[in-house]
């Protein structure tokens, strides 16, 4: 009886419970679309994760590097005031210690992991699929680590930007998501390795956007602000909110007061565009040399060294001898010697391969331009009402704008680190002027030219065919087909013809590079033949290497490929010059997107 009871019982629960769902099923789905997370509510939750990511890289950086220098220096502070109470010896032969400690972290660190892939962040969003391997970024910032505690003319903000991009991108790589995300992360990861390292949450957000990403569109901006905002506001919870340079308070109310500082922008931008030549000729001096990565590193920080015993302001990042050039009266030969002496002790560390970021050296190289400025027009008698600083300050940004060609980033990058407004005006002009001038004689910027050196050309401002076509190749970039080497037996290509519903298969060298493809249809020939079957290759049947596309490249500019293209997934290699294979594109889904751009744009029209 009590059984009876209960079936009845869950009889008619179940009859109520499919009733209840009859009723409201419309209901329910509703909901379920209303509190489903839109695209861009999942990119702003992974934003703060990548700013929790950066202001975490900042913090353990802050604490290693503390750690590091107490234990060889006896002294935390700045490497450059440790280094003035040194003995000459020391001084000498500091830099050179570090850049060969920093140099075998490398060389043994490369040996273990192998190739260690793309690691430029443009590189990788620009010519690549967004992903970054995490054990490279942990030793290139190890040894940026060993580098920076020892005195090598190098920032810090990128070590931070590194790890933090990187750390962005793994997530991605983790949860499986494709190449447009993953790149969109890596920026997040640089606009918070800016914000943290720099305590410039403005500047952080807008070097991600128009350098790394080369957009400014709303659901790719807001998430680089989230990273920016929570990476630099946690690390203010250990360091305080203080900015990073004092430059004297002054209010432009006369226009007689500013035709000097667009002359100081003439001059970043010779000095800009001289900085990134001679960062070139460095980097090809010191790839001639037959020494490993961790001589050559130890040779430029004896160079460094040497300069340091007449100059030890050059050790470090600069930030410490910035600082008092804001502050004091310029002497003109010393501040000219001093802007010589880093200018070389820059182009030598980088050049030689030293992993680290050049804001902050190129920060002090503005400021002692500006500075060597001011004492020239105070020689003659001219801007004395101008107060000391004021020329270094805005000689920051305008040398900044000239080695990024990028005025926006740098007024905002020097009003957050000195969070003095009441320069702006000749900061804005002299930031214009720089960027125009090192433009004209230099073409690419100091982001840019690495991977000029590599075939890789952006046109980032070039006309599109429509809003779908916005997209590159990159964004629909898929894993290769499988390629095979130019030794593989016959036997074992039918066998992947067998196995596989490709008609073509990718061959490639040794070092991954294209060098042909294997087609179905030139197999038939073979057929019929005997014990011969067994000494033929790839390289014996293979075709030339058919059009490729590059990731950097639009949709709608590798059309004409698309449409001649005999390929079901196209190859596409890292770029023109090393050509290797990295992945393909469905051509069938390609063309599809073309096709509904050309729909719309008819439609709209």
């Amino acid at each position: 009886m009590t059984g009876k009871r209960t079936l009845s019982q869950l009889q008619r629960a179940l009859i109520f419970s499919r009733d209840f769902i009859r009723r409201h099923w419309r209901g329910a789905l509703l909901w379920r679309h209303r509190l489903r997370l839109t695209e861009e509510t999942i990119h702003l939750l992974l934003a703060v994760a990548v700013g929790l990511a950066g202001a975490g890289a900042s913090l353990a950086y802050h604490l290693l590097s503390q750690l590091v220098k107490w234990t060889l220096l006896g002294d935390a502070g700045d490497i450059a005031d440790s280094a003035a109470a040194m003995a000459p010896w020391q001084r000498l032969l500091l830099p050179a210690v570090g850049g060969l400690m920093a140099g075998l972290v490398l060389f043994l660190g490369l040996r273990l992991i192998g190739n260690p892939g793309l690691t430029n962040l443009l590189e990788v969003v620009v010519a690549g699929d967004g992903r970054l391997r995490l054990r490279p970024a942990l030793l290139n910032a190890l040894s940026s680590l060993v580098s920076l505690t020892t005195g090598a003319s190098i920032g810090r903000e990128g070590l931070i930007i590194q790890v933090s991009s990187t750390l962005g991108s793994k997530m991605g790589q983790i949860a499986g998501w494709p190449p447009y995300r993953l790149r969109l992360l890596v920026a997040c990861g640089a606009a918070a390795g800016i914000a943290a390292g720099c305590n410039a949450p403005i500047a952080g957000a807008v070097f991600a956007a128009q350098i790394v990403l080369g957009n400014f569109s709303l659901n790719l901006f807001a998430p680089l602000v989230v990273s920016s905002v929570i990476a630099a506001v946690l690390p203010r919870a250990v360091f305080g909110s203080g900015h990073w340079f004092d430059a004297p308070l002054f209010e432009f109310t006369r226009l007689a007061q500013l035709p000097w500082f667009p002359v100081l922008g003439v001059m970043a931008g010779i000095a800009g565009a001289g900085f990134l030549k001679a960062l070139s000729l460095s980097a090809k001096m010191f790839g001639k040399m037959s020494m490993p990565l961790f001589g050559r590193m130890a040779v430029a920080g004896l160079l460094v060294g040497a300069l340091a015993l007449a100059y030890p302001q050059v050790l470090g990042n600069g930030h410490a001898p910035t600082n008092r050039m804001l502050r004091e009266e310029p002497v003109l030969l010393f501040v000219l010697g001093l802007f010589a002496a880093k200018f070389l002790a820059t182009t030598l560390t980088v050049g030689s391969g030293t992993v680290g970021g050049v804001f902050t050296p190129t920060l002090f190289l503005g400021a002692a331009l500006g500075s060597v400025y001011e004492a020239l027009l105070n020689t003659f008698g001219w801007a004395v009402d101008l107060p000391a600083g004021c020329f270094a300050l805005v000689g920051m940004g305008a040398m900044l704008a000239a080695t990024t060609h990028s005025p926006l980033l740098a007024m905002i990058m020097v009003f957050e680190l000195s969070l003095n407004y009441s320069l702006m005006p000749p900061l804005m002009l002299a930031c214009a002027v720089s960027t125009l001038v090192a433009r004209r004689l230099q073409r690419e910027s100091i982001y840019t030219e690495p991977l000029r050196r590599q075939g890789i050309e952006l046109d980032r401002e070039g006309p599109r065919l429509g809003a779908a076509t916005e997209r590159t190749v990159a964004d629909l970039m898929r894993q290769p087909v499988p390629p095979v080497r130019e030794n593989t037996p016959f036997r074992k290509l039918a066998g992947r013809f067998l196995t596989s519903t490709n008609n073509f298969l990718p061959v490639v060298d040794s070092e991954e590079r294209l060098i042909g493809v294997v087609a179905l249809h030139d197999l038939k020939e073979y057929l019929n033949a005997g014990e011969e079957l067994d000494s033929v290759i790839a390289l014996d049947v293979m075709r030339p290497p058919p059009p490729v596309l590059m990731p950097q490249q639009s949709v709608a500019d590798v059309l004409p490929v698309l449409l001649a293209s005999e390929l079901r997934n196209v190859p596409v290699v890292n770029n023109a010059r090393q050509g290797r294979l990295i992945g393909a594109v469905a051509r069938a889904e390609a063309l599809g997107l073309v096709s509904e751009a050309i729909a719309a744009r008819a439609a709209a029209e």
